[in-house]
């Protein structure tokens, strides 16, 4: 006996959460909270390059919309300019924010932190919406 296999036209994925709402209110409440610590002990510019490392995750992750969306307008999917585009914008975001760690340390570590946070919460808030209907659809 043998049980069928279930076709590919019966999978269902859920929506991608495409709206930077909820991720921006999360990691501005954490550039809020990291220039309060950081102005209470003193370092001000910790909680200041924090603040721009939110706001430069935020602006990465809108320009990958931006870019996926003109890469797939047409009928033919083109890989290549959004994988130029990704590496140059990366590699852009990492210069400069490893000379803003260099030329203003300790306190400009701050934009290193805010980065690593902010691309967690932006991928965080991408994943488990998707996990969660993953898991409804099981």
């Amino acid at each position: 006996m043998t049980t069928s296999t279930p076709s590919s036209s019966d999978q269902f994925y859920p929506a991608i959460p495409l709206s930077l709402k909820r991720p921006a209110l999360i990691v501005g409440a954490a550039a809020v909270v990291a220039l309060v610590v950081s102005g209470v002990l003193g370092h001000i510019l910790f909680g200041v390059f924090f603040t721009a490392g939110v706001a430069l995750i935020l602006a990465n992750s809108k320009m990958v919309q931006f870019s996926v969306s003109a890469a797939t307008e047409g009928d033919t999917g083109r890989k290549k300019p959004v994988v130029l585009n990704t590496a140059v914008r990366l590699a852009v975001i990492t210069v400069a924010a490893l000379a803003i760690a260099f030329v203003f340390r300790p306190e400009g570590l701050g934009v290193m932190f805010g980065l690593a946070l902010g691309q967690v919460i932006v991928v965080l808030s991408t994943v488990i919406p998707v996990m969660r209907g993953l898991r409804k659809q099981s």
